[in-house]
């Protein structure tokens, strides 16, 4: 493990990087818009579930493979930008009420994505995105002393402090998009919002499909 210093700079620059939007971000915040607070929490224990398949992955050497395997790269690669794809039109084509002044009432109108559902969908979104396994074998080694006696046990114990740090962070995110959720304008213009999400789901999963293998 590194020294306190290190540490520290390890949960803050861990704490930057989730922060910044992206795929898992967005999916907290449309759920967190569509259905309150509580479904984009859930929809970030989903995505901190997926993660830790990648961080205990990378420990054992399968993300390795996909850093060196072009074929694994490319499979898991097409796999996450068709689900990408596939939740962007879910959303981009899902229909809302024009008319309303409260998201509750929304919510009452059309039938409502299960939590175990939503749950599932934060955990495949991250699991299925080769970049996550590739961005956690760039950036935990860089705090692993190269003579550690078990760099495999101090990757797992960073990668698991990384993700249980990314837990306020996309809680965070869950309270702010719900608190907008409740503001007149935003609720007018959830019809938007939802067309929005849609497009950058979409998106995301076009430049999915279109990253390279870091190798080549």
């Amino acid at each position: 493990m590194p020294d306190f210093q290190h540490l520290l700079l390890f949960i803050a620059a861990g704490w930057l990087l989730n922060l910044t939007p992206g795929p898992d971000v967005l999916y907290i915040v449309t759920h967190s818009l569509r259905s309150g607070a509580r479904a984009g929490i859930i929809a970030g224990l989903g995505i901190t579930t997926g993660c830790f398949v990648h961080i205990f992955a990378a420990a054992v050497g399968v993300s390795a493979l996909l850093a060196t395997s072009a074929m694994a790269f490319t499979v898991l690669k097409w796999m996450g930008a068709a689900y990408l794809l596939w939740v962007g039109i879910k959303i981009l084509f899902s229909r809302r009420p024009q008319a309303t002044t409260d998201l509750r009432a929304v919510a009452a109108s059309e039938p409502q994505r299960p939590l175990k559902a939503i749950f599932i969908g934060g955990f495949w979104t991250n699991v299925l995105n080769p970049k996550v396994a590739i961005f956690f074998l760039a950036f935990v080694p860089q705090f692993i002393a190269p003579d550690a006696a078990s760099p495999a046990l101090a990757f797992a114990l960073l990668g698991v402090l990384f993700n249980l740090n990314a837990i306020p962070v996309n809680t965070g995110w869950a309270l702010v998009a719900a608190w907008m959720a409740r503001r007149d304008a935003v609720q007018r213009g959830m019809h938007w919002l939802d067309r929005a999400a849609g497009v950058m789901f979409i998106g995301f999963g076009i430049k999915l499909a279109l990253t390279d293998h870091p190798a080549s």
